[in-house]
């Protein structure tokens, strides 16, 4: 690891780390995009050929009844009972937020409110290179349905013998997720978004992926909703003397277990700190004054995954303003929140959390505001539009409410 003091440019570098264009990606990504928008099914058949060496014809792209039935014969029964405890952790913390429509009413008849509605259609891209992320399908799609999304649609990359990883099989069924698609890569993200032959256009894309995926959620941002513009995973631990170094340790080799995963050691003890440059390869390590120094810090990085492993913990969690999630104490590794604990794992990454929220129930709902005027009110209300009309300079804004009187 390398250590970086807390005033230099190399902090300032870490600390504004936003998504990253590259002209190369960029073009490949606009050239799918456009061969989807064009050719539709043959697009995909085309690239599938391409990047997953993998031949399909229109009606296998997607994934029958009999392959999901038959993906229980594949995996260990055990998976299946481990799974429906995870699921229940995570329904039980989603269902703590439910948002409901609510209004007002004023003496005049004025009433003032919100409608909120569930998304009609999502789609939902499962990473599935080195290993099917299993995790990220029951991490976005439970939220989902808690939220009354009733059309969900999972993508995800066939392996070369053209099927789908049995495990994310399992994982959809036992979530009722009815439709699945063999497609990976911007192709795939250009599908959702535009719409083919074989694929409704959806509202909405959720989901991680490499940077062409990304890439392709940024471009076609406008045609559809996107979560976000997810990059390399990332961990901060801050820690101190009284911190056991071996959970330091652990947990920033398990963050380099992820592609260009990036770690940080914010940390008051510099034998820590010369210890972690030592035992891990890769990161970053900021030796603090104090506490207080620490947490400003990662408060400047704004990190998806934040560790504090110092003693007394908790009376540090006001002072945090900035995180995707936040794992207090020696007992709460990242681990608990990437598969079991039952908040998403779909986080912000770069930076973002200083932006941007974790997924959640509100990411699948949209909100109409709700105005009703009775006559008395906006007889009442005639001069404060005329105020702010005159000054805009939109007669026509102020005579709609004149010919209502």
């Amino acid at each position: 690891m390398k250590i970086v003091r807390v005033l230099s440019k190399e902090m300032e570098r870490l600390s504004n780390r936003p998504y990253r264009r590259r002209k190369r990606v960029e073009e490949r990504v606009a050239k799918i995009i456009e061969d989807v928008r064009n050719f539709g099914d043959e697009a995909l058949i085309k690239y599938t050929r391409k990047f997953d060496k993998v031949k399909l014809a229109p009606r296998q792209l997607r994934v029958t009844e009999a392959e999901i039935s038959g993906a229980y014969q594949d995996i260990d029964p055990k998976f299946v009972s481990n799974l429906r405890e995870i699921i229940a952790n995570v329904e039980r913390f989603y269902r703590k937020r439910p948002k409901k429509c609510w209004r007002m009413e004023s003496e005049d008849g004025v009433i003032l409110g919100e409608r909120v509605f569930p998304l009609e259609r999502v789609g939902i891209y499962i990473p599935a290179g080195t290993a099917p992320l299993v995790s990220t399908v029951y991490m976005t799609v439970i939220p989902a349905r808690i939220a009354g999304v009733e059309e969900i649609v999972l993508v995800t990359p066939p392996h070369s013998e053209g099927f789908i990883d049995p495990h994310i099989l399992v994982v959809a069924s036992l979530l009722k997720v009815k439709e699945i698609y063999k497609i990976g890569g911007a192709q795939a993200i250009a599908a959702l978004a535009m719409g083919t032959k074989t694929i409704k256009k959806v509202d909405k894309i959720f989901g991680p992926g490499n940077v062409y995926v990304t890439e392709a959620k940024r471009q076609l941002f406008g045609y559809v909703g996107i979560d976000m513009l997810a990059g390399p995973s990332e961990v901060v631990i801050i820690a101190n003397k009284f911190t056991n170094p071996d959970l330091v340790i652990a947990d920033l080799k398990a963050q380099a277990e992820h592609s260009g995963g990036l770690s940080f050691l914010i940390t008051t003890s510099k034998s820590l700190a010369k210890l972690a440059r030592r035992e891990v390869e890769n990161g970053f390590v900021i030796v603090a004054k104090n506490l207080d120094e620490s947490i400003e810090v990662a408060n400047r990085i704004a990190p998806e995954h934040l560790e504090i492993l110092v003693k007394n913990p908790r009376r540090l969690i006001k002072k945090i303003r900035n995180a995707g999630c936040i794992f207090i104490g020696p007992y709460s590794p990242v681990a608990v929140g990437d598969y079991i604990a039952g908040p998403s794992h779909v986080l912000p990454t770069g930076g973002s959390a200083k932006f941007s929220s974790a997924l959640g129930i509100d990411d699948f709902l949209k909100t109409s505001h709700l105005i009703i005027y009775s006559k008395k009110a906006l007889d009442k209300s005639k001069g404060l539009i005329e105020s702010i009309a005159s000054i805009e300079k939109m007669e026509k804004h102020l005579e709609s409410v004149k010919v209502r009187m």
